[in-house]
């Protein structure tokens, strides 16, 4: 039987495998009490390695009275060996009951005839995984499942995926159904999440927020008045159809810390739902409707999340933010930074989400670069964990330091290297319009980039928005930014920036870094390829733009038909308007997907993409798994 503590199954989410490599295993899982564990692997052929976890191999940070984070941080005095499957379990010791195993406790984590899940340290990055924008009451279906089925379908330790790259918006903050809203706080309720004061709001702490009767679709009356008549509603929003703050779907905006958390628990493990049983909050009839309607996706969802938590068991997952980890256009130009930063209120809901990001999503990419952040954390869980509220000025403190915080990047050593970019928190501002979008990377930013790159044969980047996207749907971003209305239409791209565009396409150019580079990204909710050379020089380099999105997002089917047909009229190679775009001196060749209609580039399903390479770090075949259940599409070269 599961152990529990207080009718609560001790492991609530997890274990989510996150950087393997062969003297170093990170792992991360959320407890309903403190655990101690005991770590097993072993290799075909090799005998059983028993690690029991200290308090330095094994961190907890308490975020409720009975909900705990534990990352799992192995150094290995020996290296692991490479491209074998490799078994591990993680026993749960109690007194009285013994050890149990992942098999007693987390059943569901594991594949047919197996005892324990397993994962594959890769020699090189040989194939891998990748997608982002998983939003769960959309109804398409969850494209993680197709790593699910593509795990189960491929026995050959060597033939697995090295690793699953999450490329954004893992979670949507700032558009919630109100089903999910709803579970979000029977779990907060059931595992005692913390509460918090909202200064500068009007409710004054998170209990109050989670009863108001515009708790449930009408949040941005709750934001507070700034002067007059002016509500921060209206400063935000400003009588736009896009808001400033957050999306146009912010009517159910995550607030609180424990929220953040919650929607975290509740997007990545099965186990949460079952500890809770929400029913409708008191509606009116147009939000009755509104509710039912989004409960069917979501059900869905709940119904496919053991797939989900088997895949992160089992395969090494990465991830960066994008803006909706946070909220929509996060920092997208000076002038949103100023607004939203500017009043106590706003800074407090980005901050909470963002220090969700650390504990959930950044801590485990990259452990060694968080110290004093974890540990301004642990004191503020640790007055909280008495007095069940988190002390307010400790809280505003850390949001502080986490806003100034310029290490959210990491690099993976591997061949090829893999680079992951920050595209969010580093932006490069206008000086002369601050209005304007800000450049995705500053100066300093794109200076360490290239240092990142130098000498390297091949490189991965991971970039959250293409570096290279559709021409068409960048001129009419650049139109909107230039008629002063950038928030319509999410005017965030590489090129909307003179500077950072001009930056990033040298660096391609510099001698000293890469032949090849491969650009993978998401964001846009469409899929494509693009192939990209050096105009007038030979010997390279070589550039894939490889982009896909969204796991469970798409974009409206008909627009984005209409969007691929007129890009291809009006950028075609013989067309003067290349001459007006910024990598003019580039010349792009895109692929075709292969189940595409006649001349189709984009493709617009909700699922997975894969990336094979050869030795030499460049592509040999792209696919993208669709979640509807049809066949790989591959994304064609042109002859």
């Amino acid at each position: 039987m599961p152990l529990t503590t207080p009718n609560l199954p001790s492991v609530l989410a997890g274990p989510l495998l996150r950087r393997l490599e062969p003297t170093r295993l990170v792992l991360w899982l959320v407890g309903s009490r403190p655990l101690s564990l005991t770590l097993l692997l072993q290799a075909s052929g090799s005998p059983t390695q028993d690690i029991a976890l200290d308090s330095r191999q094994c961190q907890v940070i308490p975020v409720g009275r009975q909900a705990f984070i534990h990352l799992i941080d192995v150094p290995l005095d020996a290296p692991l060996p490479q491209d074998v499957a490799i078994a591990y379990d993680l026993l749960i010791s109690e007194a009285e009951d013994g050890a149990c195993a992942i098999a007693d406790w987390a059943p569901h984590l594991l594949y047919s005839g197996k005892q324990r899940p397993e994962f594959v340290l890769h020699s090189r990055i040989d194939n891998l995984l990748h997608g982002s924008c998983r939003k769960p009451h959309h109804p398409s279906s969850d494209g993680l499942l197709c790593v699910d089925r593509l795990l189960a379908q491929t026995p050959e330790p060597q033939q697995r995926p090295a690793l699953l790259m999450m490329s954004g918006d893992q979670v949507y903050a700032d558009d919630v159904a109100g089903p999910m809203l709803r579970a979000i706080h029977a779990l907060i309720e059931r595992l005692g999440l913390f509460d918090e004061h909202l200064e500068g709001a009007v409710v004054d702490d998170s209990a109050a927020l989670y009863r108001h009767r515009a708790s449930y679709y009408q949040r941005a009356e709750l934001l507070p008045a700034l002067k007059s008549n002016e509500t921060l509603r209206e400063r935000f929003f400003g009588g736009v159809k896009k808001p400033i703050f957050t999306s146009s779907n912010a009517d159910n905006h995550l607030v609180t810390f424990a929220e953040v958390l919650a929607m975290y628990l509740l997007v990545w493990s099965p186990v949460p739902w079952t500890l809770i049983a929400p029913q409708p909050p008191q509606l009116t009839p147009e939000q009755q409707a509104r509710y039912a309607k989004e409960q069917q996706p979501i059900d869905a969802f709940v119904s496919d999340l053991d797939g989900v938590a088997r895949v992160f068991a089992h395969l090494s997952t990465l991830m960066i933010f994008d803006d909706h980890d946070i909220t929509d256009d996060w920092n997208l130009s000076a002038q949103w930074e100023e607004t939203a930063y500017g009043h106590s209120f706003s800074k407090r809901i980005i901050g909470n989400a963002l220090l969700a990001y650390l504990l959930c999503q950044g801590w485990g990419n990259n452990p060694d670069a968080f110290g004093p952040l974890l540990e301004q954390t642990r004191a503020l869980s640790a007055t909280a964990h008495n007095g069940q509220e988190l002390n307010c000025a400790d809280q505003d403190e850390l949001i502080d330091h986490l806003l100034r915080f310029q290490h959210w990047q990491y690099v993976l050593p591997s061949s090829p290297a893999l680079v992951v970019l920050d595209t969010r928190t580093r932006r490069w501002r206008s000086e002369f319009n601050l209005a304007q979008p800000s450049g995705l990377l500053d100066w300093e930013a794109l200076s360490e980039l290239q240092h990142e790159l130098l000498d390297h044969p091949s490189a991965i980047i991971v970039s959250p928005a293409p570096i290279f996207g559709v021409k068409l749907i960048e001129t009419v971003q650049k139109v909107f930014s230039w008629c002063g209305y950038p928030l319509l239409v999410d005017a965030e791209n590489w090129m909307a920036h003179r500077g950072s565009a001009q930056v990033i396409l040298n660096i391609f150019r510099h001698s000293r870094t890469p032949g090849s580079y491969v650009i993978l990204s998401g964001d846009v909710h469409y899929s494509f390829v693009y192939e990209v050379l050096i105009r007038h020089r030979k010997g390279g380099p070589r550039i894939w733009q490889i982009t896909s999105s969204g796991i469970k997002n798409q974009f409206p089917a008909a627009l984005l038909e209409w969007f691929d047909r007129l890009n291809r009229w009006l950028y075609s190679p013989r067309s003067p308007l290349n001459w007006f775009t910024k990598r003019r001196l580039m010349k792009v060749i895109p692929h075709v997907p292969e189940h595409a209609e006649a001349g189709e580039r984009l493709w617009n399903s909700s699922g997975i993409g894969q990336v094979f390479f050869n030795e030499q770090g460049q592509p040999t075949a792209i696919y993208q798994h669709n979640a509807d259940g049809t066949a790989p599409t591959r994304m064609i070269a042109p002859d």
